[in-house]
């Protein structure tokens, strides 16, 4: 490689690199590795160190950046060598070896020590302060922008010495220089955030200053120029340009560039500087739409859309009533910038470039998704643009592509009314497109047309347009394509659902067109490929109210239909398990439980002898009083119980006077001892479905029976037992509640019980009718609130809470002072019972709450490990419910939360069993209940978090208990989604954990539940890390992409993902955890 000859030198470092690619990992062990690496490292430095000829040099700097790159860790003894080699070719003649020496040191800093990292960082700081020539500052430069995107957590520290060099060449008058500058701005900003944080505004100012910065332009003439050059070809500019200044020269286009891509930057990692974003950054964006170079306008456009994605509404489950109490002043005023974008777009979309024209329609696009309706008013000035895209011959695929996507998200997103003027322009061209040979414009048109259906006649409320004159153009150019069999598996799925939606919206317009339609569904669904998507289509068209005729495919579907049920495919089962439902609900005449109670008072109401009120009470008694073989009716479903009492209490309501005869035959039927405990259960249920809308304390032995029944050798009749007191209780409260409160005072053996029933009454009952017994039932419940059992604690705790929504305003300071009480007992009672006062719907106590929830989330650094648990479960509930009451506290309750999430070694205890020893950890339920409430933050209160601090305790539970490393890798997953460029940032110590568990061996010997487990914490494992490899450039990390490599190279890894990568495309949504 160092000799003379070029051919030489060309096949011997091709030779050298081959070696070195095929090399096995460090991680491996293998001792090859280290020993070639000694071998020559030592040569390459020596080679790169020579500087007769050039291009030994880029060879050698070729070679070494990949062997620091796959193995840096390995040649760790080499590191200072290598840096002392490398730091003088920053200042090389020729520009190729600076630029291969940046490359390499960029490679060297992943795997350095931090003295050597020190080092490296205090020379180039040294020489930037020195700034020789504008060249090597220019290359210095580049260094630190290079070293800070590939290990950007490192260079933080320094960022205080750096910035204000960095800012202060930004000054000067040398446009590569100054786009250096930016470049290094924007790896900062990407990659320490944290320390960015003071600087932020500096460079902001930067960027705007710079991103008009167009000397040899002027914008202003071609606003007035815009209305003579319509009428004149604009031919005539290019002789104007003056002799000594050509437009080849002028570089400042890419300082334009570089400030856009670092505002860019900024705006992705500080969303909490939204409304600050919107005042300055936003007008001035939008001022520079008008850019004249094509690559600094789609910068512009880039930037403009990281704004509109940080401004979308967080989407998660929470109800509108409470979305995380988040203000919506960036919506606000994004709402009155709208008519300033439209006006800087709404021309471009004509224009002849098409690089424009795709970056407005994303930009569009974006606007539609964040604020839906927003552009109801400039639909006229969008819809010549929209059209010209699709029909323009000069406009590329792509360009169609894009265009129907944003035409779609557009019809989502708006009322169908502002459509309908336009419907006569926009359809022919769309259906145009569904013909289109190119798969891709098919595939989106057909989804275009789905919601073109859906505008053109909606069925929610009535229009006056009529959808008649386009029913045979949709339905003939889907029809074609419904037909075809030799296209593309998506455009078959999108023309089957378009399909379904024509029929759903006009099915009545079809006429004779219908059924031939329907059966070509039949063989759909018969088609291993379309299935899933025909059924999704078939439960539409059962659904719509237009009341389709599908009796003549239902002889032949149902069949089908039920023999998925035993397929291994968990959508086709869960999508066909609701096509079920749909088609019984709408296609036969059993209704659900409520229908059949109303058909059964109206059918006891017609007086007919066959169906008289006592024969109706047999046969809907008789599974339950005359099974067939033995016990055959505890095989019930617990639900038809349910379902049987409350038919007979309707036909109880409908006949008052049979009522009493009914209620004393349940109650003999209890007593007799004849009555299996099925019966019994039914009778009790029966009981307590009446009770709670009559009085029943005139039944005389009622009372004992209830009681006696509670000491029931069943399980299932004493709960059932318990229910019924605590119902017929809540209809009868004078009689009934001074008699559960005693018995619940004088009988230890059965408080557990009287206490449910006690929880049923205070559920059942009106607030008034409680109001003049709560002072007798709060001083009984404080009583046992101390009690040793936590079953009891927990029932006492839900009544308490419930008790308290009674009254908020007397009650909740009571339970607040209780929090002073001495034992952990009573203060996890009264922690609990707040966790019951929080629901997900308003409420009265809410406001109340709010003053005083702190107090009780003080418990989180309780002494006890119990109330501590309890306290997480109480921040759990209320960050998932109704975050608003916690998210003013976060800054004080996190540190406690984060706290929790330690392994604490002195709660960990050795346990013999016999001859073995095992180890029990009394802090995991705590630091399980920790993690819950770190998941749940990530969907309520995201923008309250130190994304940074949180993903330390997440690396934590990366390492922890079964348990715990199940859960840290879900959140790890929706991390990926929701803060990807945080875990880019911390890829490398987040992968460690992952690679240990996926390659974790159980011991031959172990018993099935261990293999299962083991199983099940792969998978999860893997999930996450499927997550982490949808992250934009994850595959620039070496840690990641060697990760990847040992995941295809190893066979049971390699099925593990690619099964995990079936589920993930099946299933819509991501894993999520159900957290209520």
């Amino acid at each position: 490689m160092l000799s003379d000859k070029e051919q030489l030198r060309d096949i011997s470092s091709i030779g050298l690199k081959t070696v070195i690619s095929e090399l096995p990992p460090a991680a491996t062990g293998s001792t090859m590795t280290a020993n070639v690496c000694k071998k020559i490292t030592a040569q390459l430095t020596g080679a790169i160190g020579k500087q007769e000829d050039v291009s030994v040099q880029l060879e050698a700097l070729d070679i070494l950046s990949d062997m620091l790159s796959r193995l840096g860790g390995t040649l760790y003894s080499f590191h200072s060598s290598i840096l002392s080699c490398l730091l003088p070719q920053l200042t090389s003649p020729r520009l190729a070896v600076r630029k291969r020496a940046i490359i390499a040191l960029g490679h060297l800093v992943l795997t350095c020590s931090g003295n050597i990292f020190s080092e490296l960082t205090e020379h180039l700081l040294a020489e930037l302060k020195r700034n020789e020539s504008t060249s090597t500052t220019r290359t210095y430069i580049q260094c630190v922008a290079g070293i800070s995107r590939q290990a950007g957590h490192r260079i933080g520290e320094h960022l205080e010495k750096i910035i204000p060099l960095i800012v202060q060449y930004c000054n000067v008058d040398d446009d590569e220089l100054r786009e250096y500058c930016f470049q290094a701005f924007e790896s900062f900003v990407r990659r320490c955030p944290k320390e960015m944080d003071p600087h932020i505004s500096s460079v902001m100012g930067l960027c705007l200053k710079y991103i008009t910065f167009d000397p040899n332009y002027n914008y202003d003439n071609e606003e007035e120029e815009e209305e003579m050059m319509e009428t004149e070809n604009g031919e005539d500019e290019e002789q104007e340009s003056n002799d000594e200044y050509s437009d080849d020269d002028d570089i400042s286009w890419k300082v334009r560039r570089a400030a856009a891509k670092c505002l860019e930057a900024v705006v992705s990692s500080r969303p909490d500087l939204l409304q600050d974003f919107y005042r300055t950054l936003s007008p001035a964006l939008i001022g520079r739409f008008k850019e004249r170079e094509e690559n600094v306008k789609a910068d512009i456009f880039n930037a403009y859309i990281s704004l509109l994605k940080q401004t979308l509404p967080t989407q998660s489950w929470l109800h509108s009533s409470d979305a995380s109490g988040k203000d919506d002043i960036p919506l606000t005023m994004l709402q009155k910038q709208v008519p300033s974008i439209i006006k800087a777009l709404h021309k471009q979309l004509k224009e002849k470039s098409i690089k424009s024209r795709q970056g407005c329609f994303s930009l569009l696009t974006e606007l539609a998704s964040v604020l839906p309706g927003c552009l109801a008013d400039h639909i006229p000035a969008l819809i010549p643009g929209i059209v010209f895209s699709l029909v323009d011959k000069s406009s590329s695929s792509n360009m169609r592509i894009d265009t129907l996507s944003f035409l779609h998200v557009l019809l989502c997103n708006h009322q169908p009314e502002v459509f309908h003027p336009h419907v006569k322009a926009l359809l022919p061209p769309v259906v145009a497109c569904i013909g289109d040979p190119f798969y891709k414009i098919t595939s989106e048109a057909l989804l275009v047309t789905q919601q073109l259906v859906k505008v053109i006649r909606p069925l929610d409320k009535q229009y006056s347009f009529d959808a008649k004159p386009y029913v045979k153009d949709l339905f003939s150019g889907t029809l074609k394509r419904l037909k075809a069999a030799d296209i593309d598996q998506e455009v078959k799925e999108r023309a089957i659902s378009c399909m379904g939606q024509i029929i759903y919206n006009l099915g009545d317009h079809l006429s004779t067109d219908l059924q031939p339609t329907l059966k070509i569904f039949l063989e759909r669904l018969k088609n291993e490929i379309t299935r899933l998507t025909t059924v999704k289509a078939l439960t539409l068209i059962a659904n719509s109210p237009l009341q389709i005729d599908l009796r003549p495919i239902l002889g032949e579907g149902l069949p089908i239909l039920a023999s998925f049920l035993r397929k291994n495919q968990r959508a086709l089962k869960l999508s066909t398990l609701n096509a079920l439902d749909i088609l019984v609900k709408n296609y036969s005449d059993r209704g659900a439980l409520n229908a059949i109670i109303d058909f059964f008072q109206a059918l006891v109401l017609t007086r007919t002898a066959a169906v008289g009120y006592p024969e109706l009470v047999k046969q809907l008694t008789a599974p339950i009083y005359c099974p067939g073989p033995a016990g055959a009716a505890l095989t019930l479903h617990k639900q038809a119980f349910h379902s049987v009492a409350r038919c007979v209490a309707a036909l109880c309501s409908a006949c008052p006077k049979e009522a009493p005869a009914t209620v004393t035959q349940f109650v003999q039927d209890v007593k007799s001892p004849k009555s299996s405990p099925a019966v019994q259960v039914l009778a009790f249920l029966f009981l307590a479905e009446v009770g709670r809308s009559r009085n029943l304390s005139a039944q005389r032995e009622l009372r004992s029976v209830l009681l006696e029944a509670l000491a029931s050798p069943s399980e299932e009749v004493k709960s059932a037992a318990a229910f019924a007191l605590g119902s017929v209780s809540a209809g009868s409260l004078q009689e009934f509640l001074p008699l559960l409160l005693s018995e619940i005072g004088s009988q230890p053996k059965r408080q557990y019980l009287l206490l449910h029933s006690l929880k049923e009454l205070i559920s059942c009952s009106p607030a008034a009718g409680l109001t003049p017994y709560v002072e007798d039932i709060w001083a009984l419940l404080f009583k046992h609130c101390e009690c040793t059992e936590e079953g009891t604690r927990s029932v006492v705790a839900e009544c308490l809470g419930k008790l308290t929504l009674v009254n908020p305003a007397e009650l909740l300071p009571r339970l607040r002072k209780q929090l002073a009480a001495g034992s952990p007992h009573a203060r996890s009672t009264v922690v609990t019972a707040i966790k019951f006062t929080i629901t997900d719907q308003p409420q009265p106590i809410d406001a109340l709450l709010k003053g005083c929830i702190g107090d009780f989330l003080r418990t989180l650094q309780d002494p006890d490990l119990n109330v501590r648990r309890v306290a997480l479960a109480l921040f759990n509930s209320a960050a998932h419910n109704k975050p608003s009451l916690i998210r003013d506290l976060l800054s004080s309750v996190l540190p406690s939360l984060y706290n929790e999430t330690k392994v604490r070694r002195e709660l960990i205890r050795e346990v013999e069993m016999g001859p073995f020893k095992h180890t029990v950890d009394d802090g995991l339920d705590v630091r399980k209940a920790a993690f819950e409430c770190m998941y749940t933050l990530l969907e309520s209160c995201l923008d309250q978090l130190d994304i940074y601090d949180y993903l330390n305790h997440v690396e934590d539970g990366l390492k922890d208990h079964y348990d715990i490393r199940m859960l840290t890798f879900i959140v790890l997953a929706r991390l990926s989604v929701l803060c990807p460029s945080a875990v880019l940032q911390r890829l490398e110590r987040l992968i460690e954990p992952l690679r240990a568990t996926c390659s974790t061996k159980v011991k031959a010997g172990s018993v099935k539940q261990e293999f299962e487990k083991q199983d099940e914490l792969k998978r999860s494992a893997m999930r996450a890390v499927a997550a982490l490899l949808t992250i934009p450039e994850v595959e620039k990390s070496p840690a990641m992409a060697e990760f990847s490599s040992h995941i295809r190279s190893s066979p049971e890894m390699a099925s593990l993902f690619e099964s995990i990568q079936k589920d993930s495309a099946s299933l819509p949504t991501l894993e999520s955890m159900d957290m209520s």
